[in-house]
């Protein structure tokens, strides 16, 4: 079998993945799930969370995935519960924690989804390495990106409500993939110094190590909407997916 590479998220967030894979290592063939057919990863237990999780790798294993990235932070958490065999898996998460520890903050604030927050693992992760964090529930901004929306009134207002008792942090770490869509945003409202730190490519990173060949074309699939997925897409990202198939598992 060759090695085929996949991404998983909820949603459109491992998008931004998927587009710094391609512009820093070429043509390695992409196979992305988007899964916003169901109940949001952030929203689930995580025994269905699991569940979940494994009936999606159980259908990227049909179409021969090799190895796999878990793009969602909310996904993440559960990484070390799934059943994986014979694929290797890299979680944002893991990823996201090496690259703040090489980014030596003084000040350090987290923004993230509710499950991400509240599961306590970056606190954890980070304590283990001598670093406190403060974080904040970003809930609203994943959904508005889901549905395109990088620049709206709404979004400045949530920006600015979530951000404003931490403006002056040393580095503002963003633990989920929607986030880097709206860094400029997120920007306004912070301090001039801040220092914005996206997992992304440290994610990448990983990528490279895995010395995926470029032989292949890129696959889309969705448990939703196809159209929705490459409208936010191109939207948030700048990313033209050409088709999203939609499929039920």
């Amino acid at each position: 079998m060759k090695p085929c590479l996949g991404i998983v998220d909820w949603g459109i967030g491992g998008v931004g993945i998927h587009k710094l894979i391609k512009s820093r290592l070429g043509n390695v063939p992409i196979i992305y799930f988007s899964d916003t057919g169901v109940t949001a990863y952030g929203r689930m237990s995580r025994d269905e969370l699991v569940s979940r999780l494994n009936l999606v790798i159980a259908f990227l294993e049909s179409k021969e995935i090799t190895h796999l990235v878990v793009g969602c932070n909310a996904a993440s958490t559960v990484v070390p519960f799934l059943s994986v065999t014979g694929m290797e898996v890299a979680g944002v998460i893991d990823a996201a924690v090496s690259l703040t520890l090489k980014s030596r903050p003084t000040r350090l604030v987290l923004l993230g989804g509710r499950r991400t927050v509240l599961s306590g693992i970056y606190r954890r992760a980070l304590a283990d390495r001598g670093l406190d964090v403060r974080q904040r529930i970003a809930q609203p901004l994943s959904a508005m990106i889901e549905d395109g929306d990088i620049s709206s009134l709404k979004l400045h207002e949530e920006c600015k409500r979530i951000l404003s008792p931490v403006k002056t942090c040393s580095h503002l770490l963003l633990a989920c993939t929607h986030y880097p869509a709206i860094i400029p945003v997120l920007q306004e409202f912070i301090s001039k110094d801040t220092v914005v730190i996206d997992p992304a490519p440290e994610v990448v990173k990983i990528v490279k190590s895995w010395r995926l060949q470029p032989v292949g074309t890129d696959l889309f699939f969705t448990t939703g909407d196809p159209e929705k997925m490459q409208k936010s897409s191109w939207n948030a990202f700048g990313v033209k997916i050409k088709k999203a198939e939609k499929v039920r598992i």
